[in-house]
């Protein structure tokens, strides 16, 4: 199981990749130090939150957008997830999951 720090940094990096900037560029374009961005984006370094809302202005995306790294979930941890939400949720919002779920699939 990745920690949260190691999600992170994973997340960092694949939005990074998605604007098809090197770490160079964009350390530049913060003002911090290459090794440190790599430090960030292998999980060994927290960014500091000054840091991290400097990554989202330079990636144009929302503080929370770094936080969205279900995909990177194992199977069994998803899972856990979902069984974790089936067993909180009423019998209505299972069936109104149900038909979304359905909709998706097919």
């Amino acid at each position: 199981m990745k920690t949260t720090k190691e999600l992170l940094g994973a997340r960092i990096k694949e939005l990074r990749k998605a604007r098809r900037l090197s770490q160079a560029q964009l350390s530049e374009k913060i003002n911090i130090e290459p090794k440190h961005l790599s430090r960030i984006e292998v999980g060994r370094g927290y960014p500091s939150l000054n840091t991290l809302e400097k990554i989202g202005k330079a990636l144009d995306v929302e503080m929370k957008d770094f936080f969205e790294f279900m995909h990177f979930v194992s199977d069994k941890e998803l899972n856990e997830n979902i069984n974790k939400l089936i067993r909180e949720t009423d019998k209505d919002k299972l069936r109104l999951a149900l038909k979304i779920l359905r909709a998706v699939i097919r």
